[in-house]
């Protein structure tokens, strides 16, 4: 495994300090020089360390005066519910205008990526058959909250206007209204949670402790006729977002 840029290194440390309140909202950091000194780096180092937490809200920079540490963030509600599956917009937006957020996300794509062994037996394709590989991290007021990886079979979008899901005249509305347009209903998705440690790549994307809890939904799309369209492993950290479940009930 190639070596922790020394910059994420130092961002770390420096995050552990403020959970181990050792610094509290409100207070101002040392300068740069003290910090590079007791750390050993150079204050270039320390300042893009500063720079990436200030970007995740643990910091904030206060022009003239420093760098200091940043009020807890809110945590935000994550719903899920079939109903929502049917809005033509985006129900991570809905959900953050709702509290008065700016919902966004960024996005990097590649197509034909072959699948790992998982993500064939969800899609029920062949290990090493391409798929279109998309990871998203969603945004609340710029700052991320949530996590996605999302595997499609290349075979099903291929030559299609849909084939890049945040690419195209349909980009950004959605696996089920992206499928409708090829003629493929989505009928229902299915969901697996679970309680997990964050990894490092996911604390340091997400601002948070390094073997933070989070909840790793492992989320499969199936047309009608049974066949999984998408899958995807969405993270979501515990301390920055609620859950929760809309259940409909047909009488």
């Amino acid at each position: 495994m190639p070596e922790q840029p020394p910059y994420l290194r130092i961002a770390d440390v420096l995050r552990q300090r403020v959970a181990d309140h050792e610094w509290t909202p409100g207070d101002r950091l040392p300068s740069r020089a003290q910090i590079a000194q007791e750390c050993g780096v150079g204050e270039n180092v320390v300042r893009r360390a500063q720079e990436l937490l200030i970007s995740q809200g643990v910091l904030e920079g206060r022009a003239g005066s420093g760098t200091y540490v940043a009020e807890p963030r809110q945590r935000v509600r994550v719903v899920r519910s079939s109903a929502r599956e049917q809005l033509s917009s985006s129900p991570f937006r809905a959900d953050m205008q709702a509290l008065g957020k700016q919902g966004n996300w960024e996005s990097r794509t590649e197509a034909k990526v072959p699948a790992p062994a998982e993500i064939a037996v969800r899609l029920g394709i062949a290990e090493g058959e391409l798929c279109v590989r998309t990871v998203y991290e969603f945004l609340a007021d710029g700052r991320p909250v949530q996590l996605s990886t999302s595997w499609e079979p290349y075979e099903l979008t291929a030559g299609t206007l849909v084939v890049l899901p945040e690419g195209g005249p349909h980009a950004g509305v959605g696996v089920v209204n992206r499928m409708a347009e090829i003629g493929i209903t989505v009928s229902h998705a299915v969901e697996q949670p679970e309680p997990r440690q964050a990894s490092a790549e996911e604390a340091s994307l997400l601002g948070i402790q390094k073997a933070a809890l989070v909840t790793h939904i492992r989320r499969t799309y199936y047309s009608d006729q049974g066949q999984p369209v998408e899958t995807a492993d969405i993270v979501i950290p515990v301390a920055l977002c609620e859950i929760v479940y809309e259940v409909p009930i047909s009488r």
